[in-house]
């Protein structure tokens, strides 16, 4: 694609910024609903002004087992770039580059921020010697613009934060790195124009850089401005969350946060109820309402005026006037309507997100349940996580390319587009389970990489435990025996045939 200038640059890294900042506000939400700072709810501003500050800070928070269920069972443990069982030295390469860059705890970390905010990203770039450095991105400060006639194709990236107060973005195209920045806080006309510094800027950018308070960064690793893109692509690649064809990827918890609304408010019921109508209640009834004294400065008596009948509620009195005073009694309110209801609620949440219910109600409904039973519980959520399996590995490929192209390895890079990402089997099984199958694989002729492959280990701890197994055989009494007996075959004479 041609190369852009500055006036282009600066009119995209405008609009990917904007919509950068579009999806920060929902994307903060989300998180805040997972980390449980959600208030609880009220369905009247008369009962949250009377109520609101008795459970400040309460919250039953169920977007957090939502987010974290499908996250514990995504993890890649290995790629292969083609189907020959001997793992080659560029597949150690690349194992070693995803493992130097903890990509392990960061991919946790990533995918979790996806499925909150629908969408994460990976940026690999390179050091001075050609050494990989991936970063995860979080989705309210980087996005990708794709090509619309190749959706799969990315045309530009960009990268935007803050730091103190200067905010940077910084445009990747497959050709070139723009670098911008200006101050945090909006600027007055006329004030701090930007400077264009050392950098040649083309007629006319200038004019657009001061009316939007965007400069060029002067980066002292950098000779030029922009400086020029050796990957020929851009540095990034997407981790969708659910997309959708035509549309947006979705986050898993954005539906729950409704839900999680309506579990609160009844909460927020249940506690106001346990509080004054929990115990049982008696009423004064038919008597004049109280009268409370008032006194001049030397505390005497000069008159009476009459109770506050809300302080009163408040005290847990509650006094009716009338011409014949008599007192009644109210027996507790019974709770169990408010649990039931959001256990209900609960349960909804499961059905709609494919959690299974014994991770959100302990035991609720999975009492003296089978192992079978257990599993087909799981089914929708193992049928959930392999699909995002499928929708993450062509972006996962997309990495251990960019780890190739890094290294100047243009060849190696496109075999990455089409390797196999391994991952873990998404079905959680016990340990006595997975052995027992794994040895009847074993026992019917399936090669034990292959066994070692479906039990979880990485390809470099194939290779390891298969040395091992070839030092341990080699150490065998019994093997060294059977090496030092004569072999029949091509050359030898055969055994004497003694007849009695």
């Amino acid at each position: 694609m041609p190369l852009l200038t500055a006036d282009q640059a600066l009119v995209i890294t405008k609009r990917l910024h904007a919509e950068v900042c579009g999806r920060r506000r929902e994307a903060q939400r989300a998180e805040d609903y997972y980390r449980g700072k959600q208030s609880l709810k009220y369905a009247s501003q008369k009962w949250r002004d009377f109520h609101g500050t008795r459970y400040a800070g309460f919250s039953d928070n169920w977007t957090a087992p939502v987010a974290n269920t499908p996250n514990e069972r995504l993890r890649i443990d290995g790629f292969r770039l083609d189907d020959d069982p001997e793992l080659s030295d560029s597949e150690k390469g690349l194992w070693k580059d995803w493992q130097l860059n903890d990509m392990e705890a960061q991919s946790s970390q990533g995918w979790l921020a996806g499925i909150i905010a629908a969408r994460s990203y990976v940026k690999v770039w390179g050091t001075p010697d050609n050494e990989p450095v991936a970063t995860w991105e979080r989705a309210d400060q980087m996005t990708i613009a794709y090509d619309p006639e190749r959706p799969s194709q990315a045309l530009y990236e960009l990268k935007t934060y803050v730091e103190d107060d200067t905010e940077y973005a910084t445009l990747v195209t497959p050709e070139q790195v723009w670098k911008w920045e200006r101050p945090h806080l909006p600027m007055t006309t006329g004030k701090d124009g930007p400077r264009s510094g050392d950098f040649f800027l083309p007629p006319g950018a200038m004019i657009e850089l001061e009316r939007e308070g965007w400069k060029p960064r002067d980066d002292p690793r950098d000779d030029t401005w922009p400086i020029s893109n050796p990957l020929g692509v851009v540095s990034a690649v997407e981790m969708p969350n659910r997309p959708m064809l035509g549309g947006e990827p979705l986050s898993d918890i954005a539906g729950t946060m409704a839900m999680q609304d309506a579990i609160n408010l009844l909460w927020a019921y249940l506690f106001s109820q346990a509080d004054f109508a929990g115990m049982p209640a008696r009423v004064v009834m038919g008597a004049e309402a109280p009268m409370m004294p008032v006194l001049d400065a030397n505390g005497i008596q000069v008159g009476e005026k009459p109770m506050d009948m809300r302080r009163l509620a408040e005290d847990r009195i509650l006094w009716l006037t009338g011409e014949k005073a008599t007192i009644g009694q109210w027996e507790s309110a019974k709770l169990d309507m408010f649990t039931g209801v959001i256990e209900t609620a609960v349960t909804h949440v499961a059905a709609q997100t494919r959690t299974p219910p014994h991770y959100l109600v302990l035991g609720k409904g999975m009492v003296n349940v089978s192992a079978d039973g257990m599993r087909a519980a799981e089914t929708g959520l193992v049928k959930k996580v392999a699909e995002m399996q499928l929708f993450l590995t062509p972006p996962a490929r997309g990495i251990f390319q960019r780890f190739a192209l890094v290294r100047n390895q243009k060849a190696l890079a496109e075999e990455c587009r089409t390797g196999t990402v391994g991952w873990r089997d998404a079905e959680n099984h016990s340990q006595a389970q997975r052995v027992d199958a794994l040895q009847k694989l074993d026992a019917i002729g399936f090669p034990f990489a292959w066994v070692a492959e479906q039990y979880g280990l990485s390809p470099s701890d194939v290779a390891r435990v298969l040395e091992m197994k070839k030092a341990e055989l080699e150490d065998d009494p019994l093997v060294a025996v059977a090496r030092q007996l004569p072999v029949q075959g091509a050359g030898t004479p055969p055994a004497p045939v003694i007849e009695e």
